[in-house]
């Protein structure tokens, strides 16, 4: 028996609880890891609060993320004693997750832990790190050079905007960071932006077309205020999509994208191939520090995480929230 956060819906409605679990519960795959780390991203806050139909099967342990070691394994791949990195691939969402002490896994969303990285920072980076490494990278192929002009990041208090905030500025951008907590600005000038700017700039509806202001754009928000930072976007600028925080919706008009030249870059990081996400670690590796993941991450364990979730959905958190597993 083991300790994980599971996630149930029956006649008395939708509830998380800390739960012991037999291993013979565990759903399919090749191998058995020992979790030492999870994390509590957005999704995760969704699925454990039910505000969002993010679980799509019960009972789940939910979980995006996690790092731990290899326990036993069916696949040549790895071996016992091996440390390995799962983020997405539907883990959290229909395959039990990280939020536990023990997941099965298949071999194939596995990665080993990126060398010069320790487990607890990889998951304080976690998918929110490799994520907004992954938008870096899209502005980059892109064309986007600092000399271009300022870069918007937006939810920046959050994980993805937060180390947004840190890649871009150690890459020598400009980075102009937009948030709902202005108390928090602090934080973010620490991180590297360089101007602060409030949330209700972007998030009311706007006109298609809006003075030009940005080189390019790393949204976490998506809906207007997706839209305002499209709208805002210089000629020939590219704006990396990869969250939805204010709404799936994108109420928009294709005349950036014809008049202006932009382009719109989606950013999955669930189902990435297996390159970008070892370029994608590679980098993370290359450009971060340890204090980086000391600013950024807070740490928990287990038996904190469903309270945590709730503040996380209404934006008491700022930064990762990592989630320590280890006995």
């Amino acid at each position: 028996m083991f300790n994980a956060v599971v996630i149930d819906k029956d006649d008395q409605g939708y509830h998380a609880t800390l739960s012991q679990v037999d291993e013979s519960q565990l759903p399919d795959g090749d191998v058995l890891v020992k979790v030492e780390y999870s994390t509590l991203n957005y999704k995760d806050g969704l699925a454990i609060t039910g505000k969002g139909p993010v679980v799509r099967k019960f009972p789940l342990v939910p979980g995006i993320d996690l790092v731990g070691r290899v326990l036993e394994s069916d696949s040549e791949r790895f071996s016992p004693g091996d440390q390995v990195v799962l983020n997405g691939w539907g883990v959290g969402e229909v395959h039990w997750g990280g939020l536990a002490e023990k997941a099965r896994l298949k071999s194939e969303w596995l990665i080993p832990l990126p060398e010069g990285l320790s487990a607890r920072e990889v998951m304080t980076a976690g998918t929110a790190g490799y994520t907004a490494m992954l938008c870096v990278m899209a502005l980059e192929k892109n064309g986007v050079k600092p000399a271009a002009g300022d870069v918007l990041v937006t939810g920046a208090n959050g994980g993805v905007g937060s180390f947004a905030v840190k890649l871009l500025s150690r890459l020598g951008y400009r980075v102009v960071a937009s948030t709902g907590r202005p108390e928090e600005s602090a934080y973010l000038a620490d991180l590297g932006a360089a101007e602060i700017i409030p949330r209700s700039d972007l998030s009311e509806p706007g006109k298609p077309l809006q003075k030009e202001r940005w080189a390019a754009v790393v949204d976490s928000a998506g809906s207007h205020t997706l839209a305002n930072a499209c709208a805002q976007t210089r000629y020939g600028g590219v704006v990396a999509a990869c969250g939805l925080a204010q709404g799936m919706d994108f109420p928009s008009s294709v005349a950036p994208f014809i008049l202006r030249g932009i382009t719109l870059a989606g950013i999955d990081s669930v189902m990435r191939p297996l390159d970008d996400r070892v370029e994608a670690w590679s980098r993370l590796t290359q450009l971060l520090k340890p204090a980086d993941f000391e600013a950024i991450g807070q740490e928990i364990k287990l038996d904190q995480v469903i309270e945590t979730a709730k503040d996380l959905m209404d934006g008491r958190v700022r930064g990762r929230v990592l989630v320590n597993l280890s006995s």
